[in-house]
């Protein structure tokens, strides 16, 4: 198998989403605690964890740029 790196600007780019989808972590988590609506609230938790998983999938990105695929 070849080992592929990803270029800098890639790496800018995933960092990027990085940072926008921790804002809407961030945001999500705050209105979590403000929200009266079960709905919403059941909403807002799914969310949270979609993010969550995203967040760690980008970051294995990173972390895997110089392994073998």
């Amino acid at each position: 198998m070849e080992t592929q790196y990803m270029g800098v600007h890639e790496t800018l780019e995933i960092h990027e989403l990085m940072m926008f989808k921790n804002l809407c972590l961030t945001k999500s988590s705050a209105m979590s605690g403000l929200a009266q609506d079960d709905e919403l609230k059941n909403l807002l938790s799914q969310d949270i964890n979609k993010t969550t998983e995203q967040i760690t999938r980008l970051q294995q990105f990173i972390t895997d740029r110089g392994a073998k695929s």
